[in-house]
Formats: C-alpha cells, structure tokens, sequence
C-alpha cells in the first residue's frame, strides 16, 4: 500500500516536467527527423524544389496538430487549476448574503496580485443575538503571501462574533488568533526553535481591524485598531470619527481597557462604506491620489435608497480607470444599507468628521 501511494505521488509530480518535455521537445524530434528524412528519402534525389515542400509540409501540418493537442491538455488543466483556486478562495472569503437580518449587504476586491480574487484584505457580516457584526481588515503585504494570516483571523471572528457578548470580547479572541498563528507560522519557518515559542515570531507582521455591531434601533459600536473609518451615504458622503484608532493588532498588545466608540445611528435608507487604505492609497500615472469620497457621493446622487452592489460596482469601475488596472494594494470594498422600519429619534446623531471639501471651503 505505501509502495502503491509511493509510485502515485512519484507520477503526479512527475506529469507537469513530461508535458513540458512534449512542448519543448517535439520540435526538435521532428526537425532532426525531416532532415533525415531529406537525407534519405527517395524524393530527395529529385530534381526541383515540388517534392521537397511537400515533404515539409507534411511534417509542419504534423507538428501543428501534436502541439496544437499538447497545448489544449495544458489549457483545461490551467482552467481546472483556476476552478479549484476559486472555489477555495470563496472559501475563505465567502461572498456575503444580499440580505442580512433587515441589512442589505454586498462587498468586493481588488487584489493586487494577477489572477487572486482573495489577498490580503478580510471582510465578513454576521447576525447574532447581540446585532450584526461586522469586520474589515487589512494585512500587511498583499495577495498569496497574506492569505495564511486572512483565513486565521476570519475564522476566530466567525466563531468570537456569536460566543463574546461584548465587542471587545472579540477583538481580544483576534488578537490571540492572530499571535497564535504567528507563532505556528515562525516553528514551520524556523524548525531549530523545537518546542520553545520565538520571541518575535514573525517581524513586522501586523493587521488593522475595523470592528462594527449594528443594533436593531440603528445605533453603530465600533473597535478600530488602524482602520481607516467608514463612509456614511444619506444624501452625501461623509466620514465618521469614532475617535482615535488603537495601533493596529500585532504590534503592541491591546489595552486593558477597550472602550467602544458609538460611531453613528443609521437612518432607514442609510448606508455604511467600510474600506482598506488600498482604495484611498490608489495612484495614477501622474501620482494624484484616487478620491474615494468622490466616488462614493457620485454614487449616492444616483437615487435613495443606494443599491450596495450598484456601489460596489462603481468604485470598483473609478478605481481601475484611475490606476489604469495596476493596483498597489489590495481594495476591499463592504456596503451595509439599513433596510429596516423606522425607530424613534434619538438624540445627537454624533461622530461625523466634517469632509476635507467642508474643511478647505472654511
């Protein structure tokens, strides 16, 4: 039995360098053939120049149709390559429901990396008993190298977000998931350390987590640990400020106190942005940065209530013709619209920071 799985693991690895060999080696098999075939063949012995092109047409209409069957072999084995790959990266970062305990949802991303739909950006919405919870996150680096870190923390959120009754509850389950993945991480790189726990498991390695709790009335609580803040759509685009962000989780250990933010109350109709800093980050040709909150008011003056996915879609769309397609960073994009009747006015509907526009206007 060993032997037998032995021989199978020995041929799996052993088909891509046959196939390559076919590619490469095939002209050459037939160019030394045709030669000896010029050499040798009766026809070469004749007069005039008919029978030789014959000759080399037959073999090139050959080659063509070997080559032409070792490239649809490598074809269908790329495509079934990139199905395995997207069914695991919706996996990890499965796309969210359009509706979500009265909240109309959507997200997406840019990876930076060609081919990767998932890198290193993180998003997930989730309906408890304590409200929807949402996170956003942002690992340092992008595409491949990130995505070890991105499915650690999502799934200590998954499971935190139901388990913890308050939101800092979570956010210390993240910052546990997230040193306990850099330790595992530094033993598999550096095997000499054995048993012992390194003392900087893995250098510069940090995350930047944005934490929100929707209640039903509306009201918005949020942890942020780097983030940068969400964007409110009503009529317009405005930021919020929820105050000075914590550093982000991995570089100092959290306080122990951790005082949630009331960042907002979200109106029916109302719509939250939640971004990475890849999207306000984002260059042209000439430098200028992307203008994210542009963007966003240009999508609420197309109507109320905003459609999240018609959101998405658009800055998405600004995005890629402002960098021309060549992304820097990761851009995770998640629009929650509250979708839910009206609750009784509150007071103060604290937390927004006046727009760069407003400001520079004063």
């Amino acid at each position: 039995m060993i032997r037998t799985e032995t021989w199978r693991s020995v041929r799996r690895a052993c088909v891509p360098y046959a196939r390559r060999a076919l590619v490469f080696g095939l002209p050459a098999v037939w160019l030394v053939a045709a030669t000896v075939w010029e050499l040798t063949c009766p026809f070469a012995s004749h007069e005039g120049m008919a029978p030789r092109f014959v000759t080399c047409a037959a073999f090139l209409a050959l080659v063509a149709y070997l080559l032409t069957g070792v490239r649809l072999g490598l074809v269908r084995e790329l495509r079934r390559a990139r199905e395995v790959a997207r069914a695991a990266q919706q996996v990890l970062l499965r796309p969210l429901p359009p509706r979500l305990d009265g909240l109309a949802l959507a997200a997406g991303q840019l990876s930076a990396s060609p081919g990767a739909t998932v890198g290193g950006d993180l998003y997930e919405a989730v309906a408890t008993v304590h409200g929807v919870r949402v996170v956003i996150g942002d690992v340092r680096g992008h595409g491949l190298a990130a995505i070890g870190t991105v499915a650690a923390l999502l799934g200590s959120f998954r499971e935190a977000a139901h388990d913890e009754a308050e939101l800092a509850g979570v956010m210390r389950r993240l910052e546990r998931a997230l040193q306990r993945h850099l330790r595992e991480r530094a033993r598999s790189e550096h095997p000499s350390v054995s048993g012992a726990d390194p003392d900087n498991p893995v250098a510069e390695e940090f995350v930047t987590v944005l934490l929100l709790e929707i209640h039903e009335d509306g009201e918005v609580l949020a942890l942020n640990c780097g983030h940068p803040w969400p964007y409110r759509l009503r009529r317009t685009a405005e930021q919020l400020a929820g105050g000075d962000p914590m550093p982000p989780l991995g570089m100092f250990p959290l306080p122990a106190d951790l005082s949630v933010h009331r960042c907002t109350r979200l109106l029916p109709g109302d719509a939250l942005v939640l971004h990475t800093d890849g999207a306000e980050d984002a260059r042209n040709a000439a430098g200028a940065f992307f203008c994210l909150q542009r963007a966003l008011t240009e999508a609420a003056a197309l109507g109320s209530p905003v459609s999240p996915a018609v959101v998405v879609q658009r800055v998405h769309t600004a995005l890629l013709r402002h960098t021309g397609g060549r992304l820097a960073d990761d851009v995770a994009l998640l629009v929650v619209r509250n979708d839910r009747r009206r609750m009784p006015a509150q007071p103060g509907d604290q937390g927004l920071r006046r727009s760069r526009a407003e400001s520079s206007n004063r």
